[in-house]
């Protein structure tokens, strides 16, 4: 993961977090799930900085994006609980791995400041442009 890939994943989620009219947190981490690039669109609410980031390390640490983690983390479910590990996870969408040439995840976004549905949006744009490359 290097900084001008990460730089590269963030333009193209800020254009569709631009296109949709949401501004938006969006954090792209390494596969150790340290931040590489970040960036917080002007009018973005400041609770969604964390929020993005732990995304992006939800997903980069579980090898999945976060949206799977949502019915597996209720009561009775089997990892009911999970989001109070490691610090902190995230279960619900907006943060997805973003896969090496072997498939295995190099890294991951997260997005948060919208709706759970445009949070996805904006991350897969993010992805979109990290697999186009």
């Amino acid at each position: 993961m290097t900084l001008e890939a990460a730089e590269a994943v963030v333009a193209a989620a800020k254009a569709e977090a631009q296109a949709i009219g949401q501004p938006m947190n969006i954090a792209v981490v390494d596969a150790g799930g340290h931040l590489v690039a970040f960036a917080r669109m002007d009018g973005s609410i400041f609770a969604s900085i964390d929020i993005s980031q732990r995304k992006a390390y939800t997903s980069a640490a579980m090898k999945l994006p976060t949206g799977a983690l949502k019915d597996v983390t209720q009561p009775g479910a089997p990892l009911y609980g999970l989001e109070h590990s490691s610090g902190g996870l995230v279960t619900f969408a907006g943060g997805i791995p973003l896969p090496g040439p072997d498939g295995e995840p190099v890294g991951a976004i997260g997005v948060s400041a919208g709706t759970v549905d445009q949070d996805q949006q904006v991350a897969e744009a993010g992805v979109a442009a990290w697999t186009a490359a």
